[in-house]
Order: structure tokens, then sequence, then C-alpha cells
């Protein structure tokens, strides 16, 4: 089945010309991979300006996390998973590792209002990189470090990532079918939400932290931590364990606590049904012809439809069973009853709301290869998100962030190049095919 090209929107030049929420704010990011470098883009989005440092030859772990690949020609293209999560930031390759490197970071620390890393605790004391001394040498410095367990506890020392974390959380024991049904057993989500979990808790913390320091004067270390944010996100099944005492199990695609609420088979597709309060579930049934179960006093309120859950999606699967999934859902909609389709990607990025919602953003590289980006959630009636960047290739920023922020001049760069302690990205031409669309 063909679907049709997701629609894009241009990175207009009014977007990049109206300042957002956050303009003027400085950002050095010494991340890679995904948590951090998620916040750090949601911070540029908002129109901070972000330095991200990486290590020359290499950089970022994820420029190699492939296939696919961005082809724009070069020898070594950056993969999709490193374009998901750095566009509105500068890239400067420094080998911080070196004495000279470090002392660069340093400048740039001091002149900064928020850093943001992701080494392993204590990693970047050997640096001179840690919080104690970037913080007493700029005490507005909003110091933000990621990591899988926080800098306390038995576990700190340890390296942490998204699958182990979603394990260890308990996430995965609610997440999967339920025992005694095929395909039973554990199952992660299919996004590694607890990275990004994590990295949407640390930009809250940062933005508390600069409120904070609107008041104060000071900036802070903040200690984000991946297990703490998945386990924050257990909300519901957290609490059903707190208050009921049972240890909530895996029930696929049921929910634990709201009837019905899951996905049906319909005639030629899956469809979810989500009723959210007894109102709906009566529109449904009248709908579906089950005008007994709509008056039935057992189903008249959530609770005794959790009571009887067997009996109620029984009984619904058999009349949604003969539809056709579109014409279902749009009887559904007609009469106010929560439902909607179970997209692949693809579908979804070529959904008509999704086009009007404008979540879709073309942006072109520094050499002019053209990129669709999935763009930033929320609409801001004033100062809205921008995409005044794409994604940078390594050392793109180099010389002229060192130029113009710390002051270097061309040939102490050219030194510091040769000398193997920066890298400077060499000029690409500009593609003659990276027309973005009007």
């Amino acid at each position: 089945m063909r679907h049709p090209a997701p629609a894009q929107c241009p990175a207009t030049e009014e977007s990049h010309a109206r300042p957002g929420p956050l303009a003027g704010l400085k950002v050095l990011d010494l991340s890679r991979v995904l948590a951090a470098p998620w916040a750090t883009q949601i911070l540029g989005d908002l129109g901070a300006e972000v330095l991200k440092v990486e290590q020359p030859g290499g950089g970022d772990d994820t420029r190699r996390w492939g296939p696919p690949f961005l082809e724009d020609g070069s020898e070594r293209p950056d993969a999709a998973y490193y374009l998901c999560a750095n566009r509105n930031k500068q890239s400067l390759a420094i080998d911080f590792a070196r004495p000279e490197g470090a002392a660069l970071v340093r400048r740039l620390a001091e002149q900064a209002d928020v850093l943001v890393e992701n080494f392993r605790t204590g990693g970047l004391e050997k640096y001179g990189l840690d919080k104690a001394t970037l913080c007493a040498a700029n005490p507005r410095l909003v110091y933000c470090s990621i990591t899988g367990f926080g800098h306390t506890g038995p576990y700190a020392a340890r390296g942490g990532y998204d699958f182990l974390i979603q394990g260890m959380s308990g996430l995965m024991s609610i997440t999967g079918r339920p025992d005694g049904v095929e395909g039973a057993g554990p199952m992660k989500v299919g996004l590694p939400v607890s990275d990004l979990f994590t990295g949407l808790y640390a930009t809250i913390s940062i933005l508390a932290a600069l409120r904070e320091r609107d008041r104060s004067g000071q900036g802070q270390h903040i200690d984000c931590a991946l297990l703490d944010s998945q386990l924050a996100l257990l909300v519901n099944q957290g609490m059903n364990y707190l208050v009921g005492g049972v240890v909530p199990r895996r029930l696929g695609n049921d929910h634990p606590n709201v009837v019905p609420y899951r996905d049906f088979a319909a005639a030629d597709d899956y469809i979810i049904v989500a009723c959210g309060n007894d109102g709906q579930f009566r529109a449904l049934c009248r709908m579906l012809g089950l005008h007994e179960m709509a008056e039935d006093p057992r189903f008249a309120t959530n609770s005794g439809r959790a009571q009887e859950r067997r009996a109620v999606e029984l009984a619904l699967a058999r009349a949604i069973a003969p539809w056709k999934a579109a014409d279902l859902l749009a009887a559904m909609a007609e009469a106010g009853v929560p439902g909607g389709p179970i997209n692949t990607i693809d579908q979804v990025l070529a959904d008509p709301q999704v086009a009007a919602r404008g979540l879709l953003q073309s942006m072109r590289r520094a050499d002019g290869t053209p990129l669709t980006v999935i763009g930033y959630p929320g609409r801001f009636s004033r100062t809205p998100a921008s995409y005044r960047q794409a994604p940078p290739w390594l050392g793109q920023d180099t010389e002229a962030v060192l130029a113009e922020t710390l002051g270097l001049a061309t040939e102490e760069i050219a030194r510091l190049a040769a000398a193997g302690v920066v890298q400077c990205a060499a000029p690409r031409a500009a593609r003659q095919d990276a027309e973005l669309p009007a």
C-alpha cells in the first residue's frame, strides 16, 4: 500500500528572525547519545545558543548509529539517529582530554548560562570540567549532569542505558503480552523513552534553576538520573501498588484501570477504543446496537466494567468485528466516542492533522543538503520555536566560535588544529538540488 508523502513546512525567514523565548541564553553542551542532547535540542529550539563540544575525529557516538545515513556525498555521512537530536546547535570539535582543549572549554563555560553533560559520575574532574571547578569560576552557571543512576547511592558509579533502565525501573514488567497467551513476556517500549523522559525532566529542571537564578543571582547543580526519571513516570501504575498493594502485571494493550480502553479487531484492521467516562461507553454501546449493555447497571460505572472486564470486552469485540475500520472510526467520531487507527510511522507522518499542525519542518545543512525534521510540539502565540540551524557536521563551527567567542587569532586556531587539539571542518560545496519546498 502506498502512502502520500509527508507534508513539510519550510523553516521560514520569519521563524529565523523572530527571537524565541530563550533568546540570549548560552548553553554549553558536553553531551552525546540521546538523553542530554534531547534536552539541549529543546533549549535550542526555543531560541538558546547551543555550543556542542565533540571529540575530534569521531564526535557524538550517534553520528555512526546507522543505517540509515543522510546521503550528502561525504565519506562519513551522519546517521538519522544523530540528526533527530542535534538541530539548532553549533559543533565544536575540541579534545578536552588535552590541557589546551580543556582550557578552551573552561573559557567557554565562563561565558555560559547552562552547561549540560552526561559523563559518568566524577568523569570530568580530571579535566577540570567538573561542577565544583566550573561553578566556582562562574557562580551563575546552571550545571546539569545526566547519568544512569545519579551522583549518589550505591549505583552512582555504574553506566546506565535506556534498555537497562526500562528493565530495572519496572517498566518492562508491565509492558508486553500477559502470561498465558502467545508471545507472553516482558517487552521494552519501541522508543528509548527512559532517555527521552530524562531529557524532558532535565529541561524542566534547567528552566526552573534559571528562574530561581533570576531571584538569587546564583546558579546551581542539577543531578538528573535515568532511573529516577523513569520511576517518576510509573504514574498510575506506581500508585496502584502504593495504594492497593497489588503488584501491577503485563496486560498487553488493556488498561489497568479503565474499561474499555484497548485495541479491537475490525473486519480489515485493528482500531483503538478509548472510553474515558461512562457517557462515552454508553454512546459506544448504542452506536454498536448494544442497547441492553448501555442500560445494564453492572456496566454503568467504570468500576463495574473493570470487575466485568471480560464480559464487556467480549461483547464489544463481537459487535466491532463486522465493521470496516474506517467506517467504524467515522461512526465513533460522530457519536463522540474517542478512537483511532494504529498507524505506521509513514501513515502518521502523512496525516492531515500533522500537516495542519506544522510538525514536519524542512531545513538544510550548511552545504545545502535538505533535511526534514519533526519539530517542537508546543505552540507559542508570540515567541514560537524556530529551526535556525540543521544538525551540524563535526567541527562545523569550531573556527568561527573560537574566533568570535574566545577571540583566538586565525594563526592560533591553525596551530591548535595542527596539534590535534581542535578539528575545523572543511567547507563543503553547496548542493545544486537543495531548494526547499515553497
